[in-house]
């Protein structure tokens, strides 16, 4: 059925049960009697009726007379039939008695009287259906004068049934009609209350309400499952009417977040049936369970004044900005959905309630559009940092703590015990490098989760700068593992998530290995490892030792200490490891290269034994000889202060070409420059680092000579010529003779942040851990003014329970930020998630 049928359906269906309680003009329905005495004897057991008794000529009857005809026809469509019964005049019973007659009007239930009404109280046709229908719903309808009542009524239904609680100020007026007459309809599915008490209005009511005017809850106490837990309370917003009551109803009726998989534009639910706009929360596989809480918590922010739905993009090909996180399908026929970009839920709230929102916020993504460029440029004001924008850009993702301990100055020391190797990350949670680090971190937890005798932890040194200092961690991020008995080791190398798994892996190994046998050290050549290094396919590194070589090995054990979980290091020094190291062509003491698994083994002597040598010797022969240039191997080739002879390539170089390079690597030239390729494909920089060595980007493959360290001259090897070792170093030596012009030369400019960086440090001198920044922070360049760290609070509120009138505001809702797939949805007061709140 479509919406447009859909919605004519529905209205149609509203305007019927509307109509039935229409007042109409003219008697139709109304019985009259001749007398008492025959109108008692046709009353059946199960008919109601509604009887007033009249003198055959009354002067001031006329008046009643019209408003209870009025009332007649809708009394009928509930049952109940309005009967005028004329008294004779002889007769004086109780009914047609001169104290009687036309002074009261009486509600009989077959033979038995129910109620009786005087007929000042029955002064139009509103009063008339009012109180007719109040007798009859006596026990139905909860009358309640004080908040204790109304609690006791809330106690019963939780987690049972949901409540109608109504105020109106008066009985027999248009509102209590109307109330009526809905909980004649939904009566059995809803308990219905009634209060006239202002001061019972008033206790309901966070604000000051207006007790001259009728209000309308719905106390969705069905889910308040816990006792303690009060029921959540959605008001009326429209006049009370009876259109509306039946409108509200619905909407309370209808699920809180619907879950979708098709195109927007064929969805339709009560919500546009009714004239009220939809909310599409876009969600993703990887991030449903937040979407789902921030769509729910959405959602009840919106009750009675939108639709909320989660769309799955995983589910749905939709052809929009993957950064777009909510969709609005407005009832109105022919507009279009609306995707938007938008920051938390307060603005998904404002778009519903301001209709020129949608239209503001367009504007804002055109304008931020076409000014990025201008806005990337300006930097008068903000620190240039890659790193503090992406974070700041992210600063709302929820990130996966669970499986990361969190470590105070109480549990510090003790936690160290629990496992056998601890891994602390210290970090600051406002400073930008540590949020990126923070996130590789929970990457890794997940990685190593099961991992026996490995330990993840962390310690916001906002929060206990007591407990940092006493650790001497001077700088943001670090990263520590703990052994127990044994010097904590710390992590010196790039940030990824998978150079902190290796480190942490190859940590569990001792550094250097000592191997106790021949076949042991052989072994370890080929290949066979403990298990813990099974998966991780470095470079072998084994150092052999004879008894006369004590201050070579002394030295290759410190450096072990120090490259402790970035090497796989060996060491065998027993009586035959003279015949070890013979066996590759060198003498103790020696190193022992093993590359690709073993299928080489190259061996090194070592002439200098400082420890300092050592570890310079060990870093450069792991090295590979012909690299592929990636951002994280980049540093250790700059390190060697080398001209870069670099290949850059649009994909995997050719074998032919990579035959030659490393035929040129491995040659006498090797020790003068680093030869190396890049791969524009994995490392896409590779584009901007060609264009700024060229106007335009040369066609690839392209080989090119750069000294960074002397001149900042490019040179381009000749691209007509073929790349072989014998072309490359004809012109290599044309080169060193000045023989070739350089293509471009780099500006000698250091390449710094335009402006200073902040003192992190200095500004953590006052030690408050127990204070926390507002909630609201976002990370940033500029710290918090005052010392303290959201974790402390978020770390506390994990600790505790929730309250429950938290818990019944929240009802399991994320918060109030939106995070969504692009980005995602978080919690504002979700413990220890966002970013801003670490």
């Amino acid at each position: 059925m479509s919406a447009q049928k859909d919605r004519w359906v529905s209205s149609l269906v509203f305007l019927l049960f509307y109509a039935c309680s229409i007042p109409r003009s003219g008697s139709a329905s109304l019985q009259q009697e001749p007398s008492p005495q025959h109108y008692f004897s046709g009353l059946e057991a199960t008919k109601t009726s509604l009887a007033f008794f009249t003198p055959s000529v009354s002067p001031g009857a006329q008046p009643f007379l019209e408003q209870i005809e009025s009332s007649a026809e809708a009394l009928q469509d509930y049952g109940v039939s309005v009967v005028k019964v004329n008294c004779p005049k002889e007769d004086v019973s109780r009914y047609c008695g001169k104290e009687n007659a036309l002074r009261k009007a009486f509600l009989f239930r077959g033979a038995r009287l129910i109620r009786e009404f005087p007929t000042n109280a029955l002064f139009d046709a509103n009063s008339i259906i009012a109180n007719v229908l109040f007798a009859l719903l006596f026990n139905e309808v909860k009358y309640v004068e004080t908040l204790t009542d109304l609690e006791n009524i809330e106690n019963v239904l939780k987690g049972k049934s949901n409540m109608v609680f109504a105020y109106v100020p008066a009985t027999g007026t248009a509102e209590h009609r109307a109330v009526m007459e809905a909980a004649f309809v939904y009566g059995t599915m809803h308990q219905f209350v009634l209060t006239t008490e202002a001061a019972l209005l008033k206790a309901t009511s966070h604000d000051d309400p207006d007790v001259s005017s009728a209000w309308l809850l719905f106390c969705h106490c069905q889910r308040a499952t816990d006792p303690a837990q009060p029921c959540r309370r959605t008001a009326l917003a429209q006049p009370l009417t009876l259109l509306n009551i039946h409108r509200h109803l619905k909407l309370m009726g209808a699920p809180l977040v619907t879950e979708v998989a098709e195109d927007p534009e064929k969805i339709s639910t009560v919500h546009l049936q009714l004239g009220l706009p939809l909310v599409f929360i876009l969600s993703q596989k990887e991030t449903y369970e937040a979407d789902r809480r921030t769509a729910e918590f959405v959602a009840w922010q919106l009750l009675g004044k939108a639709g909320v739905a989660l769309l799955s993009r995983d589910l749905v090909d939709l052809n929009v900005l993957h950064r777009s996180n909510v969709a609005l399908k407005t009832p109105d026929e022919g507009m279009p959905i609306q995707y938007l970009v938008l920051e938390d839920t307060d603005e998904v709230i404002t778009l519903v309630e301001d209709k020129n929102k949608v239209k503001q916020i367009q504007e804002d993504e055109q304008e931020e559009e076409e000014d990025e460029d201008e806005k990337e440029n300006n930097n008068q004001d903000i620190q240039d940092d890659q790193v503090v924008e992406a974070v700041s850009r992210d600063k709302k993702r929820e990130l996966p703590l669970e499986q990361i301990l969190v470590l105070t100055e109480e549990n510090f020391h003790s936690s160290l015990s629990e496992a056998a190797r601890t891994v602390v990350l210290f970090y600051a949670s406002w400073e930008a490098v540590s949020l990126a680090v923070l996130r590789s971190y929970c990457e890794v937890a997940a990685h190593l989760k099961g991992t026996p005798g490995v330990l993840l932890s962390r310690v916001n040194c906002w929060d206990w700068p007591g407990l940092c200092s006493q650790e001497n961690v001077t700088q943001f991020p670090t990263i520590r593992i703990y052994k127990e008995g044994q010097q904590s080791v710390t992590y010196g190398g790039m940030w990824g998530t998978q150079e902190l798994s290796s480190f942490i892996l190859l940590s569990q190994v001792p550094c250097p290995l000592k191997l106790a046998t021949m076949d042991e050290a052989e072994g370890y050549l080929r290949g066979e490892f403990p298990s813990e290094l099974s998966s991780h396919h470095h470079t072998s590194l084994l150092g052999v030792f004879s008894s006369a070589t004590s201050e070579a090995r002394e030295a290759f054990e410190e450096a072990g200490n120090i490259l402790s979980g970035h090497v796989r290091m060996g060491m065998y020094l027993e009586d035959d490891a003279l015949a070890l190291s013979q066996k590759y062509s060198v003498s103790p003491p020696a190193l022992l290269l093993a590359r690709s698994g073993g299928r080489s083994v190259e061996g090194i002597a070592l002439s200098k034994h400082s420890v300092q040598d050592m570890v310079q010797l060990i870093r450069y022969e792991l090295l590979d000889i012909f690299p592929e240039i990636t951002v994280p191997n980049l540093p250790q080739y700059l390190q060697l202060g080398k001209p870069f002879l670099i290949l850059f390539s649009a994909g995997d170089i050719s074998q032919v070409e990579s035959k030659e390079m490393l035929k040129l690597a491995k040659g006498r030239p090797q020790q003068a420059f680093v030869a190396c390729w890049l791969n524009l494909k994995k490392t896409p920089v590779g584009h901007g680092i060609l264009r700024s060595y060229f106007s335009t980007t040369p066609s690839l493959p392209v080989l090119l000579w750069v000294n960074l360290h002397a001149g900042g001259q490019v040179f381009k090897f000749p691209p007509e010529q073929s790349i072989t070792e014998m072309n490359i170093l004809a012109w290599l030596e044309r080169l060193q003779a000045g023989l070739e012009i350089p293509s471009s030369t780099l500006s000698g400019e250091d390449w710094k942040p335009p402006l200073p960086a902040y003192d992190f440090l200095q500004m953590m001198e006052p030690p408050v851990p127990e204070l926390s920044p507002h909630p609201g922070d976002s990370p940033g360049q500029h710290p918090p003014k005052s010392a303290g760290g959201d974790t402390a609070a978020g770390d506390a509120a994990t600790r505790e329970e929730p309250s429950q009138e938290s818990t019944a505001e929240e009802v399991g809702s994320p918060g109030r930020d939106l995070r969504g797939t692009a980005p995602r949805l978080a919690a504002r007061d979700k413990q220890g998630k966002r970013h801003s709140e670490l």
